[in-house]
């Protein structure tokens, strides 16, 4: 398992519940097509859950 993954937003957050928008938000995703690197921790691994079909993931 890598120490950090990099997330890029792909789809976006209009029409999203206020809680799925705020998690985009706390991932430091704001646009479309912006990726951040963040490390790979169980709490980083459940806003991904909450958000998975918003964005892409590598390792």
């Amino acid at each position: 398992m890598t120490d950090t993954i990099k997330i890029t937003q792909v789809k976006s957050c209009i029409g999203s519940t206020r809680k799925i928008r705020a998690t985009l938000t706390g991932l430091g995703l704001t646009k479309m097509n912006k990726t951040v690197a963040r490390k790979n921790t169980p709490e980083i691994r459940g806003m991904l859950t909450k958000v998975m079909h918003l964005v892409r993931v590598e390792e």
